[in-house]
């Protein structure tokens, strides 16, 4: 049994608008203001906050707390409240658990998530009664959509959860996971999320060893383009994790320069087919995805982590130019943020701080690297395609880590503003505290 929706809501009201920072306005983390005082996520659900201006003014985001409860909130731009409700208490501490948000053409807000890779537990949707709101919630779905009977043999699990939808499509919803066989699964949804197709892998890669699992980063023009950015499988144990770029239109997959790779309904598709965005097989160093937008001529843009060593983590930008692929090394990141505990092997030594594209405007880019033994938050933009960039920091002199940058999605102009990581333990994504702190408009 999944637990109940609790009815919790707090109410925190500013007090005044000091608070409020601009990148401009370079302080440490803690300085900034706290969306809530108990947060964390990892990378690969999302959107994790959205932007709506209906009736309010209004920023949703998610997380999972330190006791492993999913929570959301609201920012209100014009009066500075924020809310915060409980969707599932205790379902899990683990950051992978974080939900995505999504704002329906009603402009409720659809909520989903679920365990990390735990038995066959499901996709959870939460879904709010009215719109502009998180006060009150209806009963949650569980979607079982792994395709158990054609992938019968191999895992059925549910970890991450990606949410586009297209208005080109009738405003067919798609929602991608890492499902049956650990792989990069899909369904889709022509009646707002009330009902779901079966569940299919979306990406392939060789069955060299079990459980091989590719991470995948999504992102849509909202109208009929989806982009998917992807890896071989996880940098622990694919020594020449490269990163890898298909587009989905009508019906079919493209590389960025038009090439058709194959009809949707010919899936799964093999990393091979698609473009290669970095080729670690010449380098020999592995790399992890991070990010994937759209620019303003309908071009790709990347942002990935290359590690030379797993002490040295180095952040890279990739746009297509219309005819090719170029790559711009950004800047050296540090090594992992996560807290070792003296005389112990890291278990997660390619966790770098974390870098994020505005999707509004993807020659800006919100990266978190080691300065004087603590990450700390910049802003990146560029003017002529990544070849300069202009560097301007968020936070500095901070007392604990910022990672993690998510910068809030508009997909209707300018980006409000910059979440983050302020983490004050981060022994393993099972054993953390922090705070999502913001740099957001009023």
């Amino acid at each position: 049994m999944h637990a109940l929706l609790p009815s919790l809501i707090i109410l925190l009201i500013s007090s005044c608008g000091t608070h409020l920072k601009t990148s401009a306005d370079a302080a440490p983390g803690e300085a900034y203001r706290s969306f809530t005082l108990d947060g964390a996520w990892c990378w690969f659900s999302d959107p994790r906050a959205i932007y709506h201006a209906g009736k309010h003014q209004r920023t949703y985001a998610g997380w999972v707390d330190s006791a492993g409860n999913i929570a959301v909130g609201s920012y209100d731009h014009n009066d500075g409240a924020i809310t915060l409700h409980i969707l599932h208490e205790k379902l899990e501490r683990d950051d992978h658990d974080n939900p995505s948000v999504f704002i329906d053409k009603e402009g409720r807000l659809m909520v989903f998530y679920s365990k990390h890779a735990t038995g066959d537990s499901p996709i959870f949707l939460a879904r709010a009664k009215t719109p502009e709101s998180i006060t009150e919630w209806e009963p949650l779905q569980t979607l079982s959509l792994n395709d158990t009977i054609t992938y019968a043999g191999f895992s059925n699990t549910y970890t991450y959860s990606n949410i586009v939808q297209l208005s080109g499509e009738q405003n067919r919803m798609y929602l991608f996971w890492r499902g049956a066989d650990f792989k990069p699964n899909f369904s889709t949804s022509s009646d707002n999320g009330r009902t779901w197709s079966t569940g299919k892998i979306l990406i392939l890669p060789e069955r060299i060893y079990s459980n091989r699992r590719p991470y995948m980063k999504v992102a849509s023009n909202n109208e009929d383009v989806i982009h998917f950015a992807f890896t071989d499988g996880h940098p622990h144990v694919e020594p020449t994790n490269s990163i890898y770029y298909l587009k989905y239109q009508d019906g079919k997959l493209f590389k960025a320069n038009g090439d058709e790779v194959m009809d949707w309904s010919e899936l799964p598709v093999e990393p091979g087919q698609a473009d290669v965005v970095y080729n670690a097989t010449e380098s020999r160093e592995k790399a992890w995805i991070w990010d994937i937008a759209e620019d303003k001529a309908g071009h790709p843009v990347v942002v990935y982590a290359k590690f030379p060593t797993d002490t040295t983590h180095v952040y890279y930008y990739g746009i297509f130019d219309g005819s090719r692929w170029n790559n711009y090394r950004l800047s050296e990141a540090g090594r992992w943020f996560p807290h070792t505990p003296d005389g112990a092997r890291e278990r997660e030594p390619n966790y770098s701080g974390g870098i994020a594209l505005d999707h509004d405007d993807p020659s800006t880019v919100y990266l978190s690297r080691e300065r004087n033994g603590i990450f700390e938050i910049e802003r990146w933009s560029t003017n002529d395609k990544g070849l300069h960039w202009n560097v301007t920091d968020v936070t500095k002199n901070s007392r604990y880590d910022n990672v993690r940058p998510f910068v809030i999605r508009n997909n209707s102009g300018e980006s409000p503003g910059v979440l983050w990581m302020n983490i004050q333990k981060y022994i393993h994504y099972t054993d953390y505290k922090g705070e999502i702190k913001m740099s957001v408009r009023e």
